[in-house]
């Protein structure tokens, strides 16, 4: 089953600045072939139930290898069984709406 998440992960632990470990986690949706979209608070990915999972949890690991004895993860989520839609999709369609 296809599923779009849009996570945001929080390190706690670590400082101030968390983007070194944002960063990373970018390289595991980048090396996992997810199709993926980070935007200011969190990042976007697409893809099949298990593959998006085990990149989320490879993130959880890659972060707590780092030193962070915590993590925090807000994630939502949605799947369609109806038929394929895309992030690109959902950003067009309201788009073109915008245009009408």
């Amino acid at each position: 089953m296809k599923v779009l998440i849009d996570i945001c992960v929080v390190p706690m632990g670590v400082g101030v600045s968390v983007s070194s470990h944002v960063a990373e986690c970018e390289k595991i949706f980048s090396a996992s072939g997810l199709d993926h979209q980070m935007h200011a608070y969190g990042t976007n990915v697409e893809g099949e139930w298990d593959d998006v999972m085990a990149a989320v949890k490879q993130c959880h690991e890659k972060l707590h290898d780092m030193g962070a004895p915590r993590i925090s993860s807000t994630i939502r989520m949605g799947t369609r069984v109806d038929r394929e839609q895309s992030m690109q999709d959902k950003i067009d369609s309201v788009n073109a709406k915008l245009a009408d």
